[in-house]
């Protein structure tokens, strides 16, 4: 994907004051008729939208109860906050949990500044959900002013693009980094400057370090940028002809068009720091990344070797686990995010038709390329789909773009304002429903076996019978039910609970938790010293049983 930018790379040329940045090879993007905000009202409208992306991100952060998942990240992330980063085992990585170490490392900061609490843990997953918002808008001059503040609204306000930045899980800096690792490379390709191939670099090293199916993003993007070039090159002008781009209207310039062609595919070498030089370093830092984080910063040497053998792991798990038909992610698509799909299939087909922007081109392939690959994968769940969230926002915003900034059409920009507003609409209605209403009803394709809201209850009874013991934290507490997650998350504060997976001896235990299927043997077991206190829906399908001794219960 050759994306050299005529202003970057001969320093003679120069745009209109206050004329839209040229695009990626030497096409003005979004449209060349596209009427220019004044840079006041871009910023605000950029500032509205990340507001309104926080807002959706921030606000009852803590009001659902840890998924499963959460639960489990949430233990680990115990360990590793209070023992310390630096205490061999405080945090070992393990291929059998499959995703990598940068969730915990990055959310130590606001575990420190806020406590161990929910809320600090799900901060760091939405600051990433915001950021990445804010990547979109740095697409400004490959999608043009409206289309990226298209696209940054339809990720702002898309049900799953919220609903999994406020979860406790890899997704959320797993997709932030892989659309940093585009803009660290769009930006290398436009100015030469090493420092952002470092950058690109860096991000690479930490989506590798986030999840092992980096090497299906990896893999996509890859494919995308080297059919972007092949397309645009070879196939359109073939499929489309020559002067087919100016029959419709589309005007490109002449003079960053020549300057494309007659620029190098890759930045020029820098007589102080060759290319060949700023590569090396690049690997470098990649390699290092990895070393950092996966070894628990030096602290566990097996950690790289366990890295490797994940892809073994995952490999099993992808042809095992959660296997669904190849059409199930488009069916979750077009129920929580159609406005999306719709617009994304729009701007496809304006990129592939048009084929005067390379960055279009590769967007277009990268969306509908990761969705593809994900589905010929059996392993299937919801969260995965944030992968195809943000890149179908890019592509669709793109598609605003281009049909707001066509021609010098009044109709047409209004067709442009009423399509992004109807998606952000729609997308801003079910946001809301999805997490703020029925966030754990499993009628949403994106709550997959969520925690109820009644599971609150279970723990606020545990803290309250505990409290009436006269030991607090330090009351002994035995889980028979082998399925419990995420209590070890809300009962971290206790120091004698035994998870033991099946009904057992009970010993000197106050307070007993069992699975629903259990109850008859339990009551048997404990006999007449303990009582039911009640019984709590975990999720579809486990409830739970919380047995106290009688002498906390007050009559």
């Amino acid at each position: 994907m050759s994306t050299a930018s005529t202003k970057s790379r001969t320093d003679k040329q120069t745009e209109p004051a206050g004329a839209l940045p040229r695009g990626e090879s030497g096409y003005a993007t979004g449209g060349t008729s596209e009427p220019q905000l004044p840079e006041r009202v871009w910023r605000i409208a950029s500032l509205a939208i990340l507001i309104i992306a926080a807002l959706f991100r921030f606000y009852a952060l803590s009001l659902k109860p840890l998924h499963h998942d959460e639960g489990v990240n949430g233990f680990f992330f115990t360990r590793l906050f209070r023992m310390g980063v630096f205490t061999r085992g405080s945090y070992t990585y393990d291929p059998a949990n499959y995703h990598g170490p940068t969730l915990y490392y990055f959310t130590l900061p606001f575990a420190w500044l806020l406590g161990l609490e929910t809320f600090a843990l799900r901060t760091v997953t939405a600051l990433f959900g915001v950021a990445t918002v804010w990547l979109i808008l740095r697409l400004r001059k490959y999608l043009g002013t409206a289309g990226a503040l298209a696209a940054a609204a339809l990720a702002a306000v898309s049900p799953g693009a919220v609903f999994f930045s406020r979860y406790f899980i890899h997704e959320s800096l797993f997709v932030f980094f892989t659309l940093g690792i585009v803009v660290a490379v769009l930006r290398y390709y436009e100015t030469a400057n090493h420092s952002y191939l470092m950058l690109a670099s860096a991000l690479a090293g930490l989506l590798f370090a986030t999840k092992e199916t980096a090497f299906i993003s990896a893999g996509v993007l890859l494919i995308a940028m080297v059919g972007a070039e092949v397309y645009v090159r070879y196939v359109a002008p073939v499929l489309l002809g020559s002067t087919d781009a100016r029959r419709r209207g589309r005007k490109t310039h002449e003079s960053g068009r020549k300057a494309t062609v007659a620029a190098a595919p890759f930045p020029a070498a820098s007589p102080r720091f060759p290319l060949a030089a700023a590569v090396c370093l690049a690997v470098g830092i990649f390699i290092a990344i990895n070393i950092l984080f996966y070894s628990s910063f030096f602290t566990n040497g097996e950690g790289l070797g366990a890295a490797l053998r994940a892809f073994q792991f995952w490999t099993r798990t992808g042809t095992r686990d959660h296997v669904y038909p190849y059409y199930k992610y488009l069916d979750w698509l077009a129920q929580e995010e159609a406005p999306l799909l719709v617009l994304g299939a729009l701007g496809f087909g304006l990129a592939m038709w048009r084929a005067t922007s390379r960055f279009a081109v590769f967007a277009a392939l990268w969306a509908f390329g990761i969705v593809a690959a994900y589905s010929l994968i059996p392993y299937k769940t919801p969260w995965l789909a944030l992968n195809f969230i943000i890149p179908l926002a890019i592509i669709g915003g793109y598609g605003i773009g281009e049909i707001y900034g066509s021609a010098d059409d009044t109709m047409r920009r209004a067709v442009a304002a009423v399509l992004l507003l109807a998606a952000a609409a729609a997308g801003s209605y079910q946001a809301i429903v999805l997490n703020f209403i029925n966030y754990d009803s499993d009628r949403y394709p994106y709550v997959y076996a969520h925690t109820q809201r009644g599971f609150l209850a279970l723990v606020n009874d545990i803290n309250r019978l505990a409290q009436a013991s006269g030991e607090g934290t330090a009351t002994a507490i035995s889980v028979f039910s082998p399925d419990y997650w995420p209590l070890p998350w809300y009962l971290r504060d206790y120091t004698r609970v035994g998870y033991h997976g099946r009904p057992g001896a009970a010993g000197d235990a106050a307070l007993v938790l069992g699975n629903l299927n259990q109850d008859a043997e339990l009551h048997a077991m404990l006999g007449p010293n303990f009582q039911r206190v009640g019984a709590y829906q975990l999720r579809p399908g486990v409830t739970l049983v919380l047995y106290a001794r009688r002498d906390l219960i007050k009559p």
